[in-house]
């Protein structure tokens, strides 16, 4: 089968331009002196995607996946390499790309749809629907300098996935949409991708690319980290996450009081980033006080992708005994990961008693990023295990 997409040896480097200031000259003047590098964006990439195939590409902000769509879509070319991208494209690389402000609603769909090779007698057949899909017919008529975020990407997706492209490009705009759209959007796409569409997508939202992706392409700093399946990419980029978290952040709280080491482990002692659900989690700190620290207590607290909060507990009222000038001493907290699958992160602070419901940061561990998985047909903020039974009358 011949693939969609083809990438072959693919770099791209940017040329940045510095402008540093300089003394100089006899009376010292202030004059700027501009200074050339290169900035690689991406860096020798080999990617095959087939027809039909769902691709999700993750990675830290900066990884190189913006520039990746770019390419596919013909934005941009490849410094060194070659791009071969098989039919017609339809991208969503950003929410409001090809409408022309001025225009109406009705008016863009036809100069989109132009764009993405459709005829005029084509986009008569589908206007229809287009309007249906967006949920726009109120405003169909309206210049579309006066849509918000969300109409755009509404707007914009109902022409694309009406254009029956064979590949399809998503830059992380559906996230501007509601939850309810979303849906819509994902289960469209999946009606496209069994008649052989390609779809490649761009997200930072793991459920989502969990939950529809059936591949997953890993950028760190603008190389391919991983190419596999969806679970083991997301793993991956927690791994990557999690590293780099524990590299960038010294804990220091009270100045007295030294964060040596952090780590989220499984219930036999092994770092971890991915979790199965119900299995025990470890959250392992290890302190030196440089002073002697009375009355510490611990503070634990879970949040989903979403920011809610799922759990958080502070054993304030039961501080552990004292830390001794020159101590190092460890601490554990350890919790069921009873959760819905998904991602999370999880936050834990050593804390001092000083009064009657007051206390003093001491350290603060650097967040770290997890994911659940074995629930996936539970939602929600906590899986609460219900039990489903069948009593005789």
């Amino acid at each position: 089968m011949t693939a969609s997409i083809q990438l072959s040896g693919v770099s791209k480097r940017y040329r940045k331009y510095d402008d540093h200031a300089r003394v100089g000259g006899v009376l010292g003047q202030l004059f700027t002196r501009t200074e050339r590098s290169w900035f690689t964006a991406l860096s020798d990439v080999d990617l095959d995607v087939q027809p039909g195939e769902s691709l999700g590409v993750i990675g830290r902000n900066g990884a190189g996946k913006s520039t990746l769509l770019q390419m596919l879509c013909g934005v941009t070319a490849p410094t060194s390499g070659r791009v071969t991208v098989r039919g017609r494209v339809a991208p969503l690389i950003s929410v409001g790309v090809g409408f022309h402000p001025e225009m109406t609603g009705r008016e863009n769909v036809y100069v989109n749809g132009t764009i993405l090779g459709l005829t005029r007698p084509e986009i008569d057949r589908r206007f229809d629907a287009i309007v249906e899909f967006s949920e726009l017919s109120s405003f169909i008529d309206t210049p579309v300098k006066f849509y918000s975020s969300g109409m755009f990407v509404r707007l914009g997706f109902a022409v694309a996935v009406e254009a029956r492209p064979d590949v399809l490009l998503v830059d992380e705009v559906l996230a501007v949409g509601d939850f309810a759209f979303q849906v819509r959007c994902f289960e469209r796409m999946n009606e496209i991708r069994s008649t052989g569409t390609t779809i490649v997508v761009v997200s930072h939202n793991m459920n989502s690319i969990r939950g529809f992706c059936d591949r997953g392409v890993v950028l760190d700093r603008g190389r391919v980290a991983h190419d596999g399946t969806t679970f083991d990419a997301i793993a991956c980029y927690y791994d990557l996450a999690g590293k780099e978290l524990v590299a960038g952040e010294d804990g220091s709280g009270g100045g007295h009081v030294e964060l040596v080491s952090y780590a989220l482990q499984d219930d036999e002692g092994r770092g971890v980033t991915h979790q199965e659900s119900g299995r025990t989690t470890t959250c392992s700190l290890t302190v030196r006080a440089d002073m002697p620290v009375a009355s510490p207590f611990l503070w634990v607290g879970i949040e989903n992708a979403q920011g809610q909060a799922v759990y958080s507990e502070a054993r304030m009222n039961h501080p552990m005994p004292g830390i001794a000038a020159g101590e190092v001493v460890s601490y554990d907290v350890q919790f069921p990961a009873d959760l819905p699958s998904g991602n999370y992160t999880i936050g834990v602070t050593l804390r001092a008693l000083t009064g009657a419901g007051e206390s003093a940061l001491l350290v603060t561990a650097p967040r770290q990023s997890f994911y659940v998985t074995g629930r996936p047909h539970v939602h929600g903020t906590a899986d609460l295990r219900a039990t489903f039974t069948r009593r005789s009358s």
